[in-house]
């Protein structure tokens, strides 16, 4: 599931798109680019989140694979042309 988009449905946050950099058998972690970075992403329980079948850039998904660096900046530019497409339909 990394490099999906998913909705946070549950806590404090709920209704906020994020990019998933990560994953655990319990959980996924999440950054948005803003809030919560690349540095500290948000642990959260996979019940508790809302899977979009939609990945971000390929680019952005083979360097989130490999644990190579991807930069906040680019997180939050993959959220915003998401948001931007979804306008339009």
């Amino acid at each position: 599931m990394t490099g999906y988009l998913a909705i946070a449905r549950a806590g404090h946050d709920k209704g906020v798109l994020y990019v998933i950099v990560g994953e655990d058998e319990t959980h996924v972690y999440l950054c948005d680019g803003k809030a919560r970075g690349m540095s500290r992403p948000k642990k959260k329980n996979r019940r508790h989140v809302q899977i979009i079948k939609q990945t971000v850039d390929p680019s952005i998904v083979r360097r989130l694979i490999m644990k190579e660096s991807v930069f906040d900046h680019e997180i939050k530019y993959a959220i915003k042309q998401y948001l931007a497409t979804r306008q339009f339909q």
